[in-house]
């Protein structure tokens, strides 16, 4: 009884506060513009600048400090927003969204060409902009922020101008990592629910709403069962008395909901794409086997007379090239770092389908479905993975200004292990949707043994090498 109550007092709470959402988008729209602001100093300004010498600090040198605010707090801490909160921001802060719904607004408003409605834009967007991120050193440049960052928004101005009318076309279809933040808002507690039974009576009474819901991300609304495409803008909130924010279990839309609609190109973006390139990403500056590979490469053609590999460069839009930083990448670099993440992402990606399968068959007979669902498991991994990475680099920063962070190893261990058993717990809950007994174990284990396969690429960045 009291478990009862206290439910549903929360969810009274988290409708009003999905209705104050709606009743206040005016200074939601403020808060984006003052936001988009921000973005466009970040951006450009250390750009101009010089890159900072050995004797620049956070505190001192803008250069510095926009790397830190945007490699080192902003980004991982959006990722993490996913997990808590949805995808809130961006509804609520995303200077792309922001800036390609107002290009929409004031543009041509053609109709969606299929190719961009294509299902393996997120995917191949995400790989496309991790690959040539790391050749060109964006997290450690303002110059390459300015190609990542500033052309993929200038690309969603340009979509904005040229497709939908109020509408986030880019968002929907084409952002870089739309289809990570798709992924990771399976697991926030909030989303708006809709109530199909309250929709279906309002509309059998012939009750018309008294305003018009223009949903910028282009969700259905009336069938919207998850979080994943959902802005959390609030601007349906109250619609037909049937849309509100509630809150729910964290597991509920992975277990729930994701097996529904089995969806390819989610399950390669989570094993080839955040178990695989971006572990490759973020781990080959500090592999051994890298530079292993890269001397064999070397020696090679010395042996054979090829020369040239190992003393040209490109320009810094291309590949690395600051002489003054003595931060060079010679084409060979670039093309053992190129292979270094494909390869990283071909093992990981296959190990773990093969892995997956098992623990489908182990389940019954084979089916489609249920390995894209087990492949859902795996998000909280995922995810964990990805905020360890970006957050590295926030750690390195710090630890250049004297701070020791000793607990930093022990709060890595922790997310990981977390999010381990996470994914183990999303894979029993799965498993049992089909199986039980001994098949419900066995396919568990084969998860289980997935998911312990991931981390090893985290465990051997981290306290391997």
């Amino acid at each position: 009884m009291v478990a009862d109550t206290w439910i549903q007092r929360s969810s009274e709470r988290t409708r009003l506060v999905g209705d104050w959402l709606q009743r206040h988008q005016r200074a939601i729209r403020g808060l984006q513009w003052c936001v988009v602001a921000m973005y466009l100093v970040l951006v450009a300004v250390p750009a101009l600048l010089p890159l900072p010498d050995r004797s620049a600090h956070l505190w001192s040198n803008i250069t510095l400090a926009a790397q830190f605010v945007f490699w080192g707090i902003w980004w991982p801490f959006v990722l993490l927003s996913m997990i808590v909160v949805g995808r809130s921001w961006c509804g609520f802060f995303c200077p792309e969204g922001t800036l390609t719904e107002f290009a929409s607004r004031h543009g041509w408003g053609f109709r969606l060409p299929r190719w961009i409605t294509w299902g393996g834009w997120p995917f191949i967007a995400f790989a496309g902009t991790t690959v040539y991120g790391q050749m060109v050193s964006v997290y450690q440049y303002p110059k390459p922020v300015v190609l990542v960052l500033g052309g993929s928004t200038v690309a969603a101005i340009v979509i904005g101008l040229l497709y939908g009318r109020n509408k986030r076309v880019w968002c929907r279809f084409l952002c870089p990592v739309n289809g990570v933040f798709a992924l990771l808002a399976k697991l926030s507690p909030l989303h708006f629910r809709v109530d199909e039974a309250a929709w279906n009576v309002s509309q059998r009474d012939g009750l018309h709403p008294t305003r018009v819901i223009d949903c910028a991300p282009l969700v259905p609304i009336r069938t919207m069962r998850g979080a994943g495409a959902c802005h959390m803008c609030g601007k349906c909130s109250g619609f037909r008395d049937a849309v509100s924010l509630s809150a729910r279990s964290p597991n509920h839309e992975i277990v729930n909901v994701a097996g529904q609609h089995a969806n390819p190109w989610e399950t390669v973006l989570i094993l080839f794409g955040l178990l695989g390139l971006a572990l490759g990403a973020f781990q080959w500056s500090a592999s051994p086997w890298f530079v292993e590979i890269k001397q064999a490469l070397a020696e090679l053609l010395v042996d054979h007379g090829f020369v040239w590999p190992l003393e040209a460069t490109a320009p810094w839009w291309m590949l690395t090239n600051y002489p003054a930083q003595n931060d060079v990448l010679t084409l060979l670099d670039g093309f053992v770092l190129v292979s270094y993440m494909l390869a990283t992402a071909a093992t990981m990606g296959l190990g773990l389908g093969a892995i997956l399968a098992a623990a489908t068959r182990a389940a019954g007979a084979w089916s489609w479905p249920r390995f894209h669902h087990f492949a859902q498991a795996l998000v909280p991994l995922a995810g964990c993975g990805v905020f360890l990475g970006l957050s590295a680099l926030s750690v390195t920063l710090l630890r250049s200004e004297g701070l020791a962070l000793s607990w930093v190893g022990a709060a890595r261990l922790a997310l990981l292990s977390g999010a381990t058993l996470w994914s183990v717990f999303l894979a029993w809950r799965i498993a049992g949707l089909s199986a039980s007994g001994l098949r419900r174990v066995a396919s568990t284990c084969c998860v289980t043994l997935a998911a312990l396969f991931a981390c090893s690429g985290w465990v051997l960045l981290f306290w391997g090498w």
